[in-house]
């Protein structure tokens, strides 16, 4: 199913989303950087996507790590998880970590991220005195797979 998202280019150097299969659920998101930049250890930096979206209400982009520069490199997004919400019209932005013991060189037009379009609900949180329960109760943290 494709889901039309409204793109708008803020430099000229910013590369539009792409699939990297026909069956890709995340899109390549690229930097529109000037010049190549180097993260140190530990640090984060704010890498520039060069674009902006107009995710339709009822969406959200999820921009999650792309694997082969998270599992070699040890970048990902800082927050494990950025969130784009449908009314958000500036600049998408990747907050990108370096988990690794190097600095790492992120390079101009580099893929850093990728963005999952996805559907959500909104809640509407209803307190009450007790909630139903349930086999697994309260318990978290690996409870279930004890057996």
């Amino acid at each position: 199913m494709k889901q039309l998202v409204n793109i708008k280019k803020l430099k000229p150097n910013a590369i539009i989303p792409t699939y990297g299969s026909q069956y890709a659920a995340g899109a390549d998101l690229y930097a529109a950087l000037e010049n190549d930049v180097t993260i140190n250890s530990g640090e984060t930096l704010l890498i520039p996507t060069g674009i902006s979206l107009e995710i339709p209400v009822g969406f959200a982009g999820l921009i999650y790590a792309r694997s082969g520069i998270a599992s070699k490199r040890g970048l990902a997004p800082a927050n494990k998880v950025g969130v784009v919400d449908s009314d958000y019209r500036g600049e998408v932005m990747v907050a990108l970590h370096n988990h690794s013991n190097a600095p790492q060189t992120v390079a101009k037009n580099e893929r850093i991220a990728q963005l999952v379009i996805a559907p959500f609900l909104t809640a509407e949180f209803n307190e009450v005195a007790e909630l139903d329960s349930t086999e697994r109760g309260a318990g978290g943290f690996g409870s279930t797979g004890t057996k």
